[in-house]
């Protein structure tokens, strides 16, 4: 099985458990790794046998944006869904920054995995 990532996607969502948080947007940046085949993509140069990355990073971001959470976790969980179910991806990494929310730490988050990871020998 292959892979295909997404690094740092920039969202803006309404994410914290503290009152002051709840009434601002932060930054958080999305890390997201997917296990797919684009062996036929690669072969065919043809997009219809692969993800299509814009649809995914557009639905992602407008989702983040548009959140609540209490928890990275929480919006972390969520979005392995979306990836799951709405693009037909079998195992997913999400990985969740939200830099400064932590004075002593440049970064903090949280990375989840959904799904099964399917290790395919092809004949060469």
């Amino acid at each position: 099985m292959d892979k295909v990532f997404l690094k740092a996607l920039h969202a803006t969502p309404v994410i914290g458990i503290y009152d002051w948080e709840r009434e601002i947007r932060q930054d958080v940046y999305i890390d997201l790794t997917m296990a797919t085949d684009v062996s036929k993509a690669g072969a065919t140069d043809d997009i219809q046998y692969t993800l299509n990355y814009k649809s995914i990073s557009d639905r992602i971001v407008e989702f983040a944006n548009e959140s609540r959470f209490g928890l990275i976790e929480a919006l972390a969980e969520n979005i392995a869904q979306i990836v799951r179910k709405e693009f037909d991806v079998q195992w997913v990494r999400v990985t969740v920054h939200k830099p400064g929310a932590i004075e002593a730490a440049e970064d903090l988050g949280v990375t989840i995995e959904r799904g099964q990871f399917v290790h395919k020998h092809r004949a060469e």
